[in-house]
């Protein structure tokens, strides 16, 4: 039997009520319906989405990878579908002083086996130098395939940070969808799931009950020093860096007059 308090809307300082399980269940089916309709909009969308219409680029534009210099069209890997995530680059800038947002988002992406087994290619493309971006990939442990994009225009290079899908038909390539800011951030479990929890990202844009934490910065979570503590100053570094060998206190982001 689950214990309540006696007096069922006592609560903790700056907490919901607290009720018995069948009250709970019924403000969670209220929610429930909600929810459906936001999963049903989400279809619509997609579906929406499915129709945009296409544009055709040259698919033979080069591209520099482990391999050398290859033909964007070699990325499907003979799938027909291609999805790219565009990593923003501090053009010779350390580790350290890359994009976090970035890093954030690549960092849920290292395995693509579930993309893969239903015939869609995923890499990874950015406009750094290749020498810098192969040091790099090394360093974070990535797995999935990098390129550099360096000078290459749009739709394949041009502006970074964005989720980008594509489709092949031969050798005919078209653009079909890209998304950035916050559409990024479906790829991103950690902050689906953070969505789920009492305390939410920890935000101070969220809309939280009243008395609960007081929410930070915006991505406050994405950069620490090497005791943890969240800070964009020289001593932070992309949070996921702190697991990689060799990643050692930083005094520098390193980047001071470089741009993407």
């Amino acid at each position: 039997m689950t214990n309540t308090p006696d007096d069922p809307a006592a609560a903790p300082p700056g907490r919901p009520p607290v009720v018995d399980q069948a009250t709970w269940q019924a403000a969670r089916d209220e929610l429930l319906v909600r929810e459906k309709a936001y999963t049903h909009e989400g279809d619509a969308l997609a579906a929406a989405r499915r129709r945009l219409p296409m544009v055709e680029f040259d698919g033979t534009v080069e591209v520099v990878g482990t391999e050398g210099t290859v033909p964007f069209l070699d990325l499907f890997q003979g799938s027909d579908e291609l999805v790219v995530y565009k990593h923003m680059w501090y053009d010779g800038a350390p580790h350290q002083g890359q994009c976090e947002g970035c890093t954030t988002t690549a960092w849920h992406l290292k395995d693509a086996v579930y993309l893969n087994a239903r015939g869609v290619s995923f890499a990874v493309l950015t406009t750094g130098r290749w020498d810098e971006v192969a040091s790099y990939v090394e360093f974070m442990g990535y797995t999935q395939p990098w390129y550099s994009v360096r000078g290459v225009d749009e739709p394949v290079g041009g502006s970074m940070g964005f989720l980008t899908c594509f489709l092949r038909d031969g050798d005919r390539a078209f653009l079909t969808y890209s998304t950035t800011g916050r559409g990024n951030e479906r790829v991103n479990g950690s902050l689906g799931l953070l969505d789920l929890t009492p305390y939410g990202r920890g935000e101070a844009w969220e809309d939280d009950p009243e008395g609960w934490p007081e929410g930070r910065d915006p991505c406050w979570s994405w950069r620490t020093d090497a005791d943890g503590n969240a800070t964009w100053g020289p001593t932070s570094r992309p949070v996921p860096q702190w697991t990689r060998p060799g990643a050692t206190p930083v005094e520098t982001l390193g980047r001071h007059g470089h741009h993407h």
